[in-house]
């Protein structure tokens, strides 16, 4: 034991020798190489026109080369997105926070159901709390938080029709976290974890009857080929994020540092922007209206929202949402919900 103990160790420095030097090369160039993950190709525009394109360019905007590759092409499962981070095999990784919550509950009240069912809130709430989540990511998974934005509210799509949540009970529903799952358990549904590429299958399939996603997404990964009703009813809006292992943002020069922060916010900003045209002109895609500029047309069912379903919806937050989730980030991070009281609930008036 103590021979294949000494081995090991042997082999842990070796390696650590070789990082090392490959490090000191890439100084000593100027030009590092980051790998990077980005969002699923089922994401769409966002992925396809903002994000892949970014990366790409890396190079001539900062100085810093990016060796990118979308979620698929990893054979990562998203919920692993935190330990993958951690282990430094990838530098920069497009975190799906939602999805990587059950490794950090911290994460999830940047957008508990219910809180931001529109874009003013959901950038007032991330500006209040994004630190919060940055200090955990950097003391948990020694990841530094550059970035965080949305794909705007999302809505429930299902291939039985359905005229509210009321249609929900018995139901199979793929939600997005832990928080979501507790409010579709309160409306009689079964709530299930299926990664967004599996959804559309899901359904053709009747695997799963519902599913929550936003409009352009939908479009994008061909949902409403399955799915035959959108109920509109607005319940978060799918953050996601951008994170650097610390060990990557150390090799870089502080100029380094400075360009690749700037460039990934001035990423972020636009596509709070452009997520805001991708989610107005999916909503008319998906029904067969015009104008549809992005997406594909299908003739998916609207159905009026229920005025009890938007009393609902705005109730979560003090009666299922946050009490769900405070009580599971509290047992791992004892000044969560304090923190997220002080920061976020001047905003909702739960302070």
């Amino acid at each position: 034991m103590k021979n294949k103990a000494g081995n090991a160790i042997k082999a842990g420095l070796a390696a650590a020798i070789l990082l090392g030097l490959a490090s000191g090369n890439a100084a000593a160039q100027g030009a590092p190489k980051l790998k990077v993950m980005g969002m699923p190709l089922a994401t769409g525009n966002i992925q396809k026109n903002r994000e892949q394109p970014f990366f790409e360019k890396l190079k001539e905007t900062t100085g810093i080369e990016a060796d990118y590759k979308v979620l698929d092409q990893t054979g990562i499962k998203e919920f692993e997105q935190l330990r993958i981070g951690k282990s430094g095999l990838f530098d920069i990784i497009g975190l799906r926070l939602g999805q990587v919550s059950r490794d950090e509950p911290t994460i999830l009240g940047l957008d508990l159901v219910g809180l931001n069912t529109n874009y003013d809130t959901a950038k007032k709430v991330v500006t209040a709390f994004q630190g919060t989540v940055a200090e955990r990511l950097d003391k948990q998974f020694n990841m530094k938080l550059l970035g965080v934005w949305p794909f705007g509210p999302q809505l429930i799509f299902c291939k039985p029709a359905i005229t509210g949540l009321s249609d929900l009970k018995g139901k199979k529903v793929r939600i997005l976290d832990g928080v979501m799952a507790k409010v579709m358990e309160k409306v009689g549904a079964t709530p299930v974890t299926l990664a967004f590429g599996e959804v559309s299958q899901g359904l053709a399939l009747g695997t799963i009857d519902c599913a929550v996603t936003g409009p352009s997404s939908a479009n994008s990964a061909g949902w409403p080929e399955s799915a035959t009703h959108v109920y509109p009813l607005a319940l978060q809006v799918a953050v996601q994020g951008y994170a650097i292992t610390n060990g990557a943002w150390a090799k870089l020069t502080p100029d380094q540092q400075k360009k690749l922060q700037g460039a990934i916010e001035k990423l972020t900003d636009d596509i709070w922007a452009y997520s805001k045209e991708l989610w107005d002109d999916g909503m008319r895609c998906n029904a067969g209206a015009d104008p549809c500029t992005t997406g594909k047309k299908y003739k998916l069912k609207t159905v009026e929202v229920k005025p009890q379903d938007i009393e609902f919806v705005k109730s979560a937050v003090k009666e299922i949402s946050f009490p769900a989730w405070a009580e599971a980030c509290d047992k791992v991070n004892p000044t969560c919900s304090a923190s997220w009281k002080a920061k976020v609930g001047p905003i909702v008036g739960m302070n």
